[in-house]
């Protein structure tokens, strides 16, 4: 079996990131929720390249009064899949502690041809405890080292594809996109700096139809990549990333409804076809 080509990886690692929201995107904010709001999302997506089909993905959210988990899973469709093929799956759970997220642990598996690479990340208090990636990649003299002060104060992938609003207004505004998220993905450590862009009207072909956020996205590696990769500098002077947001019914959560990404070879697309959110009504002790 041919081996899957760099190409089809990297766009299905987009497909992955952007369905977990790492890639090559991710993002996060502090968040008032009230007590009793809990939600749940299941959303399908569809990735796309310069209009072709490329990938398919499910995103399910589970948010509580103190603990939120998602699971995601993706599989490429089309020219990719015979030119190769490629399937992941990704997990997050994690506590809501002062109105933020607090990730816990997170495990990504991505397979393409004959290949698997596993990565799990272990959190606690903002930090990286431990983290390992099957099998171990092999070393890069021209590599910047990820050290202990750029695994702290940090979000895995999928915590921050999540959009956390605070306030008791509508939480699908400006100020949604007003921040920089700090992530490290098992392998590299990047910033996301949100800029509000304009608000939209969307309608999924099930669940969700009503108003998005978009927020402009801009891409900064710190560590863990190779400065003369092109890849890694393309995406750095890209100035035309966007995430659309929409909102998880039942809370001040918002998750990626569409993710657009320039690319040499067209615009590479993510955007949900089904967005179903229900809100959760909170378990009460009752007494007699």
């Amino acid at each position: 079996m041919p081996r899957f080509p760099e190409f089809a990886r990297k766009r299905f690692r987009i497909a992955r990131l952007g369905l977990c929201l790492s890639g090559v995107l991710a993002l996060c904010a502090a968040l008032a929720v009230p007590a009793n709001a809990q939600g749940r999302l299941d959303a399908k997506y569809e990735a796309s390249l310069a209009g072709l089909p490329i990938g398919k993905g499910a995103w399910i959210v589970d948010v509580s009064e103190d603990q939120y988990s998602a699971a995601v899973s993706g599989a490429t469709t089309g020219l990719m899949k015979s030119i190769g093929g490629g399937n992941g799956t990704g997990t997050t759970q994690g506590r809501i502690t002062a109105g933020q997220f607090a990730p816990l642990s997170y495990v990504s598996t991505v397979n393409y041809g004959k290949k698997a690479e596993v990565i799990r990340i272990a959190l606690g208090g903002g930090n990286v405890k431990d983290s390992t990636i099957e099998p171990q990649p092999p070393e890069s003299p021209d590599r910047i080292p990820v050290t202990d002060v750029h695994r702290r104060n940090v979000l895995d992938p999928m915590t921050g594809s999540l959009l956390k609003v605070a306030g008791t207004g509508d939480p699908v505004g400006p100020e949604a996109c007003r921040k920089t998220l700090s992530v490290f993905d098992g392998r590299m450590r990047y910033d996301l700096r949100l800029e509000y862009k304009r608000m939209e009207m969307v309608k999924a072909e099930k669940g969700y139809h009503g108003p998005v956020v978009v927020c402009a996205v801009y891409f900064t590696p710190i560590a863990g990549y190779v400065p003369d990769r092109v890849s890694i500098k393309y995406v750095a002077a890209q100035r035309n990333m966007e995430i659309w947001f929409a909102p998880i019914a039942g809370t001040r959560v918002l998750a990626p409804f569409r993710i657009t990404i320039p690319t040499p070879l067209g615009t590479g697309m993510i955007e949900a076809t089904e967005f179903v959110s229900a809100q959760k009504t909170a378990k009460t002790n009752s007494t007699n």
